[in-house]
């Protein structure tokens, strides 16, 4: 997500447009390198010939949802058909491709099956979009609007990144429509310890809603510190944690309306801030580090 706000904050800051893919069933477009056999699917009629039907199994002929290497096998083949009309992936962080001529640039970020492009060059732009659709048959979403459950806003001195559908969702989902709204995403001096409180009779519940609110990093710095505090409890989740990460659904009943802005000021200047107390974490007796990165004024990390 870093390397995708900072490619946003730099497009806008360029003034490009910045265009969005979607490919059909990614997953099933990879290539195996290994023997993989599967249970016969529920509801296959197998040749009432064959004995010990229980026996048998699907080799499979590419990869399939539900395969642990899917994840792999579908960024070998999309990363091959980028490389071969000659994109490089950037050191820094694989999912970014960029072609570069004398005369043009065109930068590619994808997150599993959706993709960002941006350029200087409509040609290739179309060109790429072809491409890819005659490879792996792609959606294209137009204009970027919506990526990731984040909402993409665009004004007259750059563009706004917010996730307010989101929250509704979560607010919706955890039945926290009608809430009191609190001003704090935590309370003061509230410390969390392994090993207070009563185990939740439902851990899965505590674990979706801390993984539901880690999406809301993406343009809520606010929330990143009590985010992280409550990812530490994920294996034995207790009472108070669950009470804090309901706290943080109130917080969020009333700042819907946070949000990130990146600016098109042609500024392209790197500030960065960071601080850290000193063994505050009363489990490790570590000290917890806090940094905030601007690119041209606009929050990127």
């Amino acid at each position: 997500m870093c390397t995708i706000r900072c490619l946003v904050a730099f497009v806008i800051k360029k003034g490009w447009s910045l265009f969005q893919l979607d490919v059909n069933n990614a997953f099933l477009h990879g290539d195996l390198d290994e023997e993989v056999y599967m249970k016969l699917p529920l509801g296959l009629t197998v040749n009432s010939t064959v004995q010990h039907t229980s026996t048998l199994v699907c080799k499979l002929q590419k990869s399939l949802y539900g395969l642990r290497q899917e994840s792999r096998q579908w960024y070998a083949k999309l990363s091959n058909a980028l490389c071969s009309r000659g994109y490089v992936s950037s050191l820094n962080d694989y999912s970014l491709f960029i072609k570069k001529s004398a005369t043009s640039n065109v930068f590619l970020a994808m997150h599993v099956d959706d993709i960002i492009l941006t350029r200087d060059d409509l040609n290739e732009i179309s060109a790429l979009k072809e491409f890819l659709n005659n490879q792996f048959k792609i959606k294209d979403l137009g204009l970027l609007n919506y990526f990731l459950v984040i909402e993409v806003f665009y004004d007259d001195s750059g563009v706004i990144l917010h996730q307010q559908k989101f929250i509704a969702e979560l607010l919706h989902e955890f039945n926290c429509d009608s809430v009191s709204a609190v001003v704090s995403p935590l309370e003061l001096g509230v410390k969390l310890k392994s090993d207070d409180g009563e185990l939740l009779p439902r851990l899965d519940t505590f674990r979706s809603l801390v993984g539901k609110l880690n999406f809301l990093t993406h343009t809520r710095p606010d929330l990143c510190f009590v985010i992280q505090h409550l990812s530490q409890f994920l294996k034995c989740p207790r009472v108070p944690r669950m009470n804090v990460a309901l706290h943080i659904l109130r917080y969020l009943k009333g700042t819907p309306d946070f949000e990130v802005f990146l600016n098109n000021s042609p500024n392209f200047s790197i500030l960065a801030y960071c601080d850290s107390d000193w063994a505050a974490c009363s489990e490790s007796r570590r000290s917890v580090s806090r940094f905030c990165i601007s690119l041209g004024g606009s929050l990127i990390s």
